[in-house]
């Protein structure tokens, strides 16, 4: 019964606030994109593809997840358009074709740290998009995917920053990181909820957290028992 129980969904910790900007940041952002790409491709059968719709939520509700930054949105989505490319010229048989693609589109994206999730269907839509993706050739994987991608990150970027939320959300290696936090008292489940409440949707659930604050926890125990004996 309780192993039932888990697909049941619990509630996203996430602040009003920044599910509003999610949402309103994804709408505006496929509005602007899709009249950039028709402004600059002109009156073409496609410019605008529909996993950059699954990009959009990624980048504008989940801002400071590692699949949402702008190499992930931009490298992921063209490379992985490549590889349906490469999958449909190669193998005739539609089914293994989409097979392969979404497994070569993975293995490439993991291989140039550019996963991203919409990747898997932009490589799918490079097979069964139809004629106008087929007669695009290679150029699919450019112009629209790599324009929309790139229209859509440059957004992004503007809008997140303008909101006040850090994107691109890594800290670069010459930034200064922070100071070792330091935890007098217990911390639980609840206190881990109320505090992901204030801000934005990190994608990880709180018992996962707690996890790895307890596994970071003896981890930094038996550094300093070390650095005791030195």
């Amino acid at each position: 019964m309780i192993f039932f129980k888990r697909f049941w969904p619990h509630p996203f910790p996430v602040s009003g606030i920044h599910l509003f900007l999610g949402a309103f940041g994804a709408g505006i952002g496929i509005v602007l994109t899709s009249l950039c790409t028709h402004a600059i491709l002109g009156s073409v059968p496609l410019w605008l593809i529909a996993p950059v719709g699954a990009s959009a939520v990624l980048i504008f509700a989940i801002p400071n997840s590692p699949l949402a930054q702008p190499w992930s949105v931009t490298g992921g989505n063209c490379i992985s358009a490549l590889a349906g490319i490469a999958a449909f010229n190669w193998i005739p048989e539609p089914t293994l074709a989409c097979g392969v693609a979404a497994s070569l589109a993975i293995i490439l994206m993991y291989g140039l740290r550019c996963l991203h999730p919409p990747g898997g269907a932009v490589a799918l839509t490079a097979i069964l998009g139809g004629d106008s993706v087929h007669h695009a050739g290679i150029y699919y994987a450019f112009s629209p995917v790599l324009l929309n991608s790139s229209i859509l990150m440059l957004l992004a970027l503007f809008f997140n920053n303008l909101m006040g939320r850090r994107y691109p959300h890594a800290l670069s290696s010459t930034e200064v990181k922070s100071a070792p936090v330091v935890i007098e008292v217990p911390v639980t489940r609840a206190d881990l909820h109320a505090a992901l409440m204030k801000g934005q949707f990190i994608d990880v659930d709180e018992d996962d957290l707690q996890d790895v604050l307890i596994e970071a926890e003896k981890l930094a125990r038996q550094r300093t028992e070390k650095e005791s004996y030195r």
